[in-house]
């Protein structure tokens, strides 16, 4: 799966080449900016040159791209100077100066937000949507996942709107990778196959290099049927590719399916493939990889001498290419082998190999890290900034409000019916003014709501936890303790969010009934179900689920004295969040008639905040948002249980300013 770190750098060069960019040759190109003396055709073709040189030169691509800001900034060029920010990122991340190319993009992305506020065309989208990906490039390139994600979906939202199914297809590439990084399988296997989805109906010959990826990570979830079948589409494209290499890393993949499957012979047959296609390429750091797994095969076939020779000559490919990791491993094959076979004077000589090689891993991930808390600060720098800059606009709103006030006054001593025209005119503007202040007040309303917990929980998991303790169940009380410890986390965690991930509130949800399910003696079984079309990006106000969760636990669930179930459901439909919680409990009417005489007050103090919440996000939103809660009941009319049901409006993490 080695050729998957080469995926960043074809996104990187599919997202960074300029809109207007065209197959032109330099010196036509330089013929051309001799001649003209506009400023904005001058930008334009400076930008040309410097994405002409992005590949061979990134020096003198940088070098372009700085006279194309200048000229672009002299002259109040805002798309051109965006761009050239986008080529000088795009230089500086080829001569992995990260930082200086993360504040090149955010450069870009704040000209392009500033100017999509005016000009909301295609052109201008494509730009900002650039800006956003090569971002999440550089994030990803840094092991910074969560950031990267974020501004692929911001890319991918925008490149949808503009209809660019050829690019939005490598967005999704690229958040497959990301989840790949992190072994989240199953995620990355879903926008993989969104990915070739969009390839496929535009024909797109990438295609068989997503299905090659698919492939990889059927391998590593077990699932080999369905990898080797993929694995076997992909070979039909892959061999008219013009890049070979590609088929050499599908011939590796097929040889790690047979080595994982203990057929020898067949691996050796397609690594054997897989290196006749590096070497003929002389693409050292795919055969480098090759040789390495021979190696592999020759020692489990005990044949020492054959493995010595692949490991070193994989070694020295290695070291030849910069490949550290492939060197680190190779040498550490050697120094095992040749302890095995008790040399250990060659053995001591080639640990000392794979622990410089790993020394130097590690202190380059030292690097990364601190790169990456430098992009980190860029990141609240920028947002102190934008806050700033909101504070200074919101000041000179205000002054400006004050003067145009004195004016209307004043005017009004002169003129009547230009008083009431400009009295108009003013009660315009405070009815806009109020109207922001209504929607920022629905807005603290909400986030005032959500941080009131629930202290009867808390005070019923402390005192559960001291029961354990006390009955001599230590073991009980710390489980009880650290899902009781990671709710609180979660729950503080998020309580200044206004929007989290469904993920997140799913999560926090597990803890929950976990917890519940260890403090009542496991009397409940539960599910908690994601409809797989719900996207990673759609998002809900915290704790929203979980006083309906808890009510159906004591209402519902504890009265019955024998085992019962909850289902937590999120489902889309009719263009809104649906959230069914359902239990087989003794039904609404029962546990009323049980509990008449001691109702618990913070129940329904933590229903009506939850009614309460609903209201703000409807106003937040303009769309509806309730809550249904009917009683079961079977064929003889007896009660079986509550469902409630809540219909909330779609909202999305990356529409959060």
């Amino acid at each position: 799966m080695k050729f998957l770190k080469a995926l960043p750098v074809l996104l990187l060069l599919w997202c960074y080449a300029p809109a207007f960019a065209q197959t032109v040759v330099l010196d036509s190109l330089f013929t051309a900016l001799k001649a003209e003396k506009n400023a904005a055709p001058r930008a334009q073709l400076l930008n040309l040159i410097s994405g002409e040189y992005s590949d061979s030169d990134p020096d003198k691509a940088l070098e372009y791209a700085k006279q194309a800001l200048t000229v672009s900034r002299n002259h109040k060029l805002p798309q051109q100077q965006g761009d050239a920010w986008l080529n000088m990122g795009n230089a500086n991340i080829l001569l992995s100066k990260y930082t200086d190319a993360l504040k090149a993009f955010t450069n870009s992305q704040s000209v392009y937000e500033e100017l999509i506020k005016s000009d909301k065309s295609e052109d201008v989208k494509d730009g900002l949507a650039r800006a956003y990906g090569s971002i999440g490039i550089v994030c990803n390139r840094q092991n910074n996942y969560a950031r990267a994600l974020e501004y692929f979906f911001k890319a991918l939202k925008l490149y949808r709107e503009t209809r660019q199914d050829d690019i939005a297809a490598r967005i999704y590439n690229g958040i497959g990778v990301v989840y790949e990084s992190q072994k989240e399988y199953d995620k990355a296997l879903k926008y993989y196959k969104q990915a070739l989805s969009l390839q496929e109906a535009s024909n797109d010959e990438t295609w068989t290099v997503t299905t090659s990826n698919i492939g990889n990570i059927y391998l590593a979830m077990g699932r080999d049927d369905d990898a080797l079948a993929t694995y076997k589409t992909a070979e039909k494209g892959l061999a008219d590719l013009t890049d070979r290499s590609y088929l050499g890393e599908l011939y590796n993949s097929y040889g790690n399916y047979y080595r994982k499957k203990g057929l020898l012979q067949e691996a050796k047959e397609y690594y054997n493939r897989a290196l006749a296609l590096f070497n003929e390429d002389e693409a050292l750091f795919g055969a480098s990889a090759t040789l390495e797994y021979l190696g592999r095969i020759a020692e489990q076939e005990k044949k020492y001498k054959e493995a010595v020779a692949l490991y070193t000559k994989s070694a020295e490919y290695g070291a030849e290419v910069g490949a550290t990791g492939q060197v680190k491993d190779s040498e550490k094959a050697l120094s095992e082998l040749y302890e095995k076979q008790g040399n250990l004077e060659e053995a001591f000589r080639h640990y000392k190999k794979y622990s410089a090689a790993h020394d130097s891993i590690v202190s380059s991930e030292n690097i990364k890290a601190l790169v990456r808390e430098e992009m980190n600060f860029e990141f609240e720098r920028k947002e102190v900034q934008r806050k700033l800059e909101i504070e200074k606009k919101q000041a000179l709103y205000n002054e400006q409000a004050k003067r145009q006030s004195l004016l209307l006054i004043f005017g009004g001593l002169f003129s009547l019916l230009v008083f009431g025209i400009m009295f108009l005119g003013y009660n315009r503007r405070q009815i806009k003014k109020t109207l922001t202040l209504q929607r920022d007040l629905a807005e603290y309303e909400q986030k005032a709501l959500h941080l009131q917990m629930n202290p009867h929980f808390v005070f019923n998991c402390l005192g559960a936890i001291s029961g354990f303790i006390v009955q001599n169940g230590k073991d009980s009380a710390i489980k009880y303790l650290s899902k009781f410890s990671k709710l609180m986390r979660l729950t503080l965690e998020y309580s200044k969010e206004s929007l989290i991930p469904i993920d997140k509130e799913i999560e926090s949800l597990q803890n929950y009934l976990e917890l519940e399910q260890l403090r009542f003696n496991q009397i409940f079984d539960f599910s908690i179900i994601k409809d797989p079309t719900i996207e990673d990006d759609m998002a809900l106000p915290p704790l929203l689920v979980q006083p309906f969760v808890e009510n159906a636990i004591m209402h519902g669930l504890v009265p019955k004295k024998e085992r019962g179930t909850i289902t937590v459901d999120f489902r889309l439909h009719n263009e809104k969040l649906v959230c069914t919680i359902a239990d087989d409990g003794v039904g609404m009417k029962k546990s009323m008639e049980l509990k008449q005489d001691s109702v618990t007050v913070h129940k329904s103090m933590a229903l009506e905040i939850t009614r309460k919440r609903l209201e703000v996000i409807q106003a937040f939103t303009a769309k509806e948002a309730k809550v249904t809660i009917e009683d079961g009941a079977d064929d003889q009319g007896n009660a079986v249980g509550t469902k409630i049901t809540l219909y909330l409006p779609i909202q999305y993490l990356s529409d959060i300013k």
